[in-house]
């Protein structure tokens, strides 16, 4: 009688510990992301070390874009705001500019300004070649980058990508329209 006892306590409180420690985002990609520093908005080094064991919401974007990157910045705006709203701590932005020969560390402290970015914990990224910064995404976010020969445009994708502590990229989200805040909100929060 007291074995069987014993048994169930073993076995409830390993339900209640495995229940527990679940901190896993379901169907996780889990790309690694390799090591980098680059430039940030104030020009000083930024890299991955800066990052390590917390969560971050990252994006390719640039200053001179005329379609999908000022709505995806208002949005990840309200994201910034949201984190904030709902007191999660250690979470971070970056933004990584695929226009590097026109956005200047200057260039990208004004486009955070436009939108209200709050740049305590939101980084804005160049410092690399255009060959650079289109390897760095097709190798570590499976993204295309591609600045064409003629035009002032560049191809870019329109995910936001959550990566956890780990540095792994957990999951991307649609980052224009329909962004799915909440998910992304309570997918934070399970990395927490």
């Amino acid at each position: 009688m007291k074995f069987r006892y014993l048994y169930l306590f073993l076995f409830v409180g390993i339900l209640l510990l495995s229940a527990c420690g679940q901190k896993e985002i379901k169907n996780a990609v889990n790309w690694p992301i390799n090591d980098f520093t680059f430039t940030d908005q104030a020009n000083k080094p930024f890299g991955l070390k800066d990052l390590k064991g917390k969560i971050w919401v990252s994006d390719f974007i640039y200053t001179s874009c005329t379609d999908v990157c000022p709505p995806m910045t208002a949005n990840l705006v309200k994201l910034q705001e949201m984190v904030k709203e709902k007191g999660l701590k250690n979470v971070e932005f970056v933004s990584y500019s695929v226009d590097p020969t026109v956005d200047s560390p200057q260039a990208l402290q004004n486009f955070a300004k436009r939108f209200r970015a709050d740049t305590k914990n939101w980084t804005f990224l160049t410092g690399y070649s255009q060959e650079s910064i289109e390897n760095f995404a097709l190798k570590n976010y499976k993204a295309l980058v591609k600045k064409p020969q003629t035009g002032d445009q560049v191809i870019h994708g329109i995910d936001f990508y959550l990566v956890g502590p780990d540095g792994k990229i957990k999951k991307s989200y649609q980052g224009v329209k329909n962004v799915p805040f909440d998910e992304i909100i309570n997918d934070i929060k399970t990395l927490q």
